[in-house]
């Protein structure tokens, strides 16, 4: 049996695939294990890891022929620097490490567009119900630990689609109107500044808003700058947060899915507040990427964060900021926009990239 290994490499996780070339859009596949990040000095040990696990669970040493692994940074000459993370991954070293024919690193999200025309109806949620137009662009767009762009061009035969990755999310932050902060006398500019304050920067990037880093920013940003009184409970798990390193932060209930948890139960007003103020910012980001690319395709907000908070993007003010761009509103109206449900969209894109190469 030929095999491949895909992978999908964050900030905080790595999900690992061990899957069967020849049906490499087959899930769930032969063998499958996350890990954290934080639990490795390196990627190539925690791959080793992965293919002694596996041997235990089969029954016999999986030697995969190909690999493909997406990645959340930007990838040149098959090597990626990560973003929010501190390893550097070259595909040549992986293929000796690994004893691997081919090793292949993608843009996590260009991954996600190889994997977008494989998704099934189920897979998906329809915010804005439009016909999309064959062979006009697409776009994808995802918060998590990051916050991921890119868009996809049809090829010459229209039916098929070359994904492009993009760093967009590091386009400079874009105060938008909020009335959660009106009532308040702030405005988004007092955000802004918040920011660049707080992480002394010079540069604010749309990411340090939309993404699971920036819930938790918004979410101080309210507590300091408002009279909202924080819960015992959420207040206990933001401030050990806060006091503690990376190290630890990985071992304690992350604050970010309590956040969006408290929103979508009703249950904190500071809580609800917070999203409300993420999805708007969200909301504007995936206009402003859906101008520039014009994705009559279709938009796919993509993104772990995206699967967890599906009601409050369907019953917030997502679409209302998207579509809020002046004279280009019409445009935007002809957008089919979908949310995507599968959180394994990108690793299927990669074992359909390394299949086909």
């Amino acid at each position: 049996m030929a095999l491949l290994l895909a992978g999908d490499i964050g900030g905080t996780k790595v999900d690992l695939y061990l899957i069967n070339n020849n049906n490499p859009q087959l899930l769930p596949p032969l063998y499958q294990k996350r890990y954290s990040t934080g639990d490795y000095a390196d990627f190539v040990a925690m791959v080793k890891q992965f293919f002694q696990e596996a041997e235990q669970e089969l029954h016999y040493s999986p030697v995969p022929q190909k690999a493909c692994f997406a990645i959340a940074g930007p990838v040149e000459n098959n090597v990626c620097q990560m973003t929010n993370l501190n390893w550097v991954l070259d595909g040549r070293e992986l293929q000796d490490s690994l004893k691997i024919l081919k090793v292949k690193l993608i843009n996590d999200f260009a991954a996600i567009g190889y994997g977008i025309p494989a998704l099934k109806n189920s897979d998906l949620v329809t915010l804005q119900d439009v016909k999309p137009q064959d062979g006009s662009p697409k776009a994808i767009i995802g918060a998590g630990t990051g916050l991921g762009e890119a868009f996809l061009l049809p090829k010459s035969d229209e039916q098929h689609y070359q994904p492009h990755a993009t760093e967009g999310s590091h386009a400079d932050l874009a105060p938008i109107v909020t009335n959660e902060l009106k009532r308040f006398d702030l405005n988004e500019y007092d955000l802004l500044e918040y920011i660049r304050q707080k992480l002394n920067l010079q540069h604010v990037s749309v990411e340090r808003v939309v993404s699971g880093p920036g819930i938790i920013t918004i979410y101080q940003f309210l507590r300091d700058q408002t009279h909202w009184r924080e819960s015992d409970e959420i207040q206990q798990i933001v401030n050990r947060w806060e006091t503690s390193n990376d190290e630890i932060r990985r071992q304690i209930e992350d604050p970010v899915r309590v956040i969006t948890k408290a929103a979508l139960d009703n249950t904190d007003l500071l809580c609800e507040k917070t999203m409300k103020i993420f999805i708007k910012f969200y909301g504007a980001e995936a206009g402003n990427l859906a101008v520039k690319v014009l994705p009559y395709g279709g938009l796919y907000v993509a993104g772990g964060i995206t699967t967890h908070i599906i009601d409050l993007i369907k019953e917030g003010d997502f679409l209302d900021v998207f579509l809020n761009k002046g004279r280009m509103r019409s445009l935007l109206q002809k957008i089919p926009i979908y949310l995507v449900t599968n959180p394994q969209v990108g690793v299927i894109g990669s074992a359909i990239y390394i299949s086909q190469d």
